[in-house]
């Protein structure tokens, strides 16, 4: 499933080897949802997934990451761009390549969970539940602090 994607200087990759955990790791334990995280789970995440890194000039800016059987669901997790790229419509790039791969196609159910980026999310067909009473979930917030 290594596919490569390229836009002017930029590129998306799911090559795994290509990934630069540091950068990840740095993002993600800084951010909202995953404060403290270890890098241990980070990597422990990224080899149980299909992985879209972002880069400009073999540099990674962003990530995404989708978890899924690969049939019916797929959950789309730690979606990022590095705060110096935003604005250049490259998590709009990120999003069309992720829901256009292959792989991903005729898949019953996506999942995500969100605190800020709503509008990027319903451009791509993402809605609040339906009917939420029939969601539920464990969440374990501030599990790595």
């Amino acid at each position: 499933m290594i596919r490569n994607f390229t836009n002017e200087d930029f590129m998306i990759s799911t090559d795994k080897q290509k990934l630069q955990i540091d950068v990840i790791h740095n993002f993600l334990t800084n951010c909202y949802w995953s404060k403290g995280i270890p890098v241990s789970k980070v990597q422990k995440a990224i080899d149980n997934s299909l992985c879209f890194g972002i880069y400009h000039q073999n540099t990674q800016i962003g990530f995404a990451r989708i978890v899924s059987d690969f049939s019916s669901f797929a959950y789309l997790a730690d979606v990022f761009i590095l705060e110096e790229y935003r604005g250049k419509g490259l998590s709009k790039w990120l999003m069309q390549t992720i829901m256009d791969f292959p792989e991903l196609q005729g898949l019953r159910t996506w999942i995500l969970k969100t605190k800020d980026a709503h509008g990027l999310y319903k451009q791509f067909g993402f809605t609040s539940p339906k009917i939420p009473e029939r969601i539920m979930e464990i969440s374990r917030n501030n599990m790595y602090e």
